[in-house]
């Protein structure tokens, strides 16, 4: 007797049957990029179709991705000055404050949630206070505090420490629940790699450090089993979800976290995984729609129950036409 898996595949009502893997918008985070001024929609050359907005034009482009099923934005913020040790990243009147308090303004019922880290406050780029060539861990551990606090006040329902300082998580609870903000969650970049995938980000968010790399604070590519060990340690100190950067090449650091974690997975489809495949749309070298909706599932399926995402404006269209 021949053995026939194809009878599953005959036809598309059967295939969307069976199917084990599912993509809906709600699944999708937003990330976006907030500058100061007003009427502001900057391209960014390296990240086609995506913007670098400021607060009045961000909160239109947050109520076009709510009105495609997007439950979710995470924000960038780029500051009208840096120095050594960003303090405009927990200024009340700071870029991202203003924008936060915008967009639960306009829509209280959009998960609004902050990137916290110093790199893009910081003249140097690098993500907390340098002593003697090098991030001062504990240092940076009050500074991102004094950020999420910040962030809460203006309205974040979740805060998401990218830092990779040792012992974030705990210090920042530590402060939320100080200030009277119990409820507001923390999102963790808890397993954060050094990756060569960020690039277009570092424009979009003007965050490159400008001497060394972050290899001494960010993980090393080749190691899997330091992600669980990451995964143990925020969760011990009071992350409400973990997540996985970047997502493409780390699959399988996304799968051995699901199997253990008790809390929603995240994974960051990140800046270069979404410019190489604009960059080889616009060539005609792949069929970019069908390799985001590939890419996305992958993630899915690889154990994410969340995914943040350049691509989820344009995921999102398809989805709604049952595509």
């Amino acid at each position: 007797m021949i053995i026939r898996p194809r009878r599953l595949r005959k036809g598309k009502t059967l295939r969307e049957m069976v199917r084990e893997t599912t993509l809906s918008p709600r699944d999708f985070i937003y990330p976006m990029f907030v500058k100061p001024g007003k009427g502001i929609r900057d391209p960014i050359s390296s990240m086609p179709g995506q913007y670098q907005f400021s607060v009045d034009t961000l909160v239109q482009e947050a109520k076009d991705a709510w009105e495609l099923g997007i439950p979710a934005v995470i924000l960038f913020g780029l500051p009208d000055s840096k120095d050594p040790v960003g303090s405009r990243s927990w200024a009340p009147d700071g870029i991202v404050q203003q924008a936060v308090a915008a967009l639960k303004e306009s829509n209280p019922d959009m998960l609004v949630i902050t990137d916290v880290c110093m790199c893009e406050y910081t003249d140097h780029g690098h993500c907390g206070v340098i002593k003697d060539g090098d991030v001062d861990n504990d240092a940076t551990l009050e500074l991102l505090s004094k950020q999420a606090v910040s962030h809460a006040r203006a309205g974040a329902d979740l805060v998401a420490p990218s830092d990779m300082m040792d012992g974030r998580v705990a210090a920042i609870r530590k402060a939320l629940d100080g200030e009277g903000f119990k409820d507001t969650g923390i999102l963790s970049y808890a397993v954060k790699y050094a990756s060569g995938f960020y690039g277009p980000f570092r424009e979009a968010a003007d965050s490159a450090p400008r001497f060394g790399d972050r290899s001494s604070y960010q993980m090393d590519p080749a190691n899997a089993r330091e992600a669980l060990r990451e995964v143990e340690l925020d969760l011990d100190e009071g992350a409400d979800m973990v997540m996985v950067k970047p997502a493409m090449a780390y699959l399988d650091v996304v799968r051995l976290v699901k199997e253990v974690s008790l809390v929603p997975v995240a994974a960051y489809n990140v800046s270069g995984e979404y410019a190489m495949v604009k960059a080889a749309e616009a060539r005609g070298w792949i069929d970019g729609t069908r390799i985001m909706m590939e890419i996305l599932m992958a993630i899915k399926r690889a154990g994410a129950d969340i995914i943040l995402t350049y691509f989820a404006k344009e995921a999102a269209r398809l989805l709604m036409d049952g595509r």
